[in-house]
């Protein structure tokens, strides 16, 4: 019989009883399913990271608007803009949040990308792992452990609530792909197994009721600049987890408190496009001329 690992507290324990990492650990869970084996668990992460390093590609050369013409020119004008003047962020953020804009503005041109966990919250995970790797000569077999460990953060998180902004708003999708991001960060960086799960915890403690309201109902505004947002906000989870600054309130609990915010949300605020952002006068505005 398997051994279920549906809480943060179980993944915890599971991987100091039997002195593993949290990628190994979930490799041994799913291995236990009898649905995959070790090699095919690897080798599809290694096709995911492959997309997403695709998808960073041919989003930084790329200036295509998207269908609605209300975005896809972001990327290019931030990498404009670093080569013009001095950043007050280190080489490795303005690459985050390039690498994001690039990911997300991909999604929107119908081109490959990796739902991570959502495709509205596509570009926060690649971005954060991908140019800390590239900064840090990080192989790439560490990579796909980061990828695996991420992707165990957001399948525990799933066990209590869907990672949907039409169920829990956009802290169910861009704010768990920070939680991923951070947790995939922080075991690069060499964090342990505590500081990677704290990692998520503070990512996802600070987002809580992030309303998902895209204007005119497309994952466009103000999903793409939400991405190298909350890409930022990964690391700054990690660079807390990292100097043992702990959340107060268990991992678990926050996924709880999460998931009772989604509830509470109103349905105006989550994919309906009905308030917030997406019943803005300019938001009305820009509705009507793609109608049009």
């Amino acid at each position: 019989m398997e051994n279920i690992i549906s809480t943060f507290r179980q993944l915890y324990y599971t991987c100091k009883e039997q002195n593993k990492p949290i990628y190994e650990t979930a490799i041994d869970y799913e291995v236990s399913r009898g649905e995959y084996t070790e090699y095919n668990l690897r080798l599809q992460a290694k096709k995911s990271l492959d997309a997403m390093k695709e998808a960073i590609k041919i989003g930084l050369t790329s200036t295509e608007p998207s269908p609605s013409g209300m975005s896809g020119n972001d990327c290019d004008k931030l990498q404009k803009s670093f080569k013009k003047s001095v950043s007050i962020l280190g080489s490795t953020a303005r690459k985050i949040m390039t690498y994001a804009l690039a990911t997300s503005e991909q999604n929107l041109r119908m081109g490959t990308i990796v739902a991570c966990p959502t495709a509205g919250s596509c570009g926060i995970v690649p971005a954060v792992l991908i140019a800390f790797a590239e900064d840090n000569n990080i192989a790439e077999g560490e990579q796909i452990n980061a990828l695996i460990t991420a992707g165990e953060v957001g399948r525990i998180v799933s066990n209590k609530m869907a990672l949907a902004g039409a169920v829990g708003g956009c802290q169910a999708e861009c704010g768990v792909a920070s939680a991923m991001a951070s947790a995939a960060l922080t075991q690069m960086r060499g964090g342990n197994i505590k500081q990677i799960i704290n990692s998520a915890a503070l990512a996802l403690k600070n987002v809580l009721g992030l309303t998902c309201d895209p204007v005119c109902g497309l994952v466009e505004i103000p999903c793409v600049k939400r991405n190298p947002f909350l890409a930022i906000h990964a690391v700054t989870a990690s660079e807390l987890a990292m100097a043992d600054i702990i959340s107060k309130i268990p991992v678990d609990e926050v996924v709880d408190a999460m998931e009772q915010t989604g509830k509470l949300m109103s349905p105006l605020l989550k994919e309906s496009s009905q308030g917030g952002l997406a019943k803005t006068k300019t938001a009305i505005i820009l509705e009507k001329n793609i109608l049009k």
